[in-house]
């Protein structure tokens, strides 16, 4: 029974040094792998708004929040007045910014050959609109909100 018990105890001793001996990795390397393995140019949750929280897909909810923003800024900008000083453009880019402190801005794009319309007065018609937007939820990349942009094209209905 000793010699058992002996031979046991040699055998485990044998195995367990390799787990003694295993090098362990730096915070330092962890961290380097892991920002290695992120996608940096894609979001974990894109920006969202209570309209389309009931959605559980990804692209679905991301397809909800654009089609969402693109009715309301149509909707925001579609007073006579802009149609008035804007009759040759029937559709305008808008660059939207949704900020990690869930705060949104607007930068109307031209093209850049339009030149019979007055962009000051156009740009200020515009940004002066689009006030009063229901809360949005900033967009998240591994778990910490993050700024993102994008352009939505929006249609002005000429009259």
């Amino acid at each position: 029974m000793n010699k058992f018990l002996f031979l046991f105890s040699f055998l485990f001793l044998l195995t367990s040094c390799q787990y003694i001996e295993k090098r362990v990795p730096s915070e330092e390397e962890l961290l380097q792998q892991r920002l290695k393995e992120i996608d940096w140019k894609e979001v974990t949750v894109y920006p969202s708004v209570a309209e389309c929280d009931s959605l559980l897909d990804k692209e679905q909810k991301k397809e909800c929040f654009f089609n969402f923003m693109t009715v309301l800024i149509q909707q925001k900008i579609a007073p006579d007045s802009i149609n008035q000083k804007a009759k040759i453009i029937d559709t305008i880019q808008v660059k939207v910014s949704v900020y990690p402190n869930a705060t949104i801005s607007f930068e109307p794009l031209f093209p850049s050959d339009s030149l019979n319309y007055d962009k000051i007065i156009i740009d200020s018609l515009i940004k002066s609109r689009l006030t009063g937007f229901p809360k949005i939820e900033p967009a998240q990349k591994e778990g910490i909100p993050v700024k993102t942009q994008f352009i939505l094209p929006v249609i002005l209905k000429m009259e």
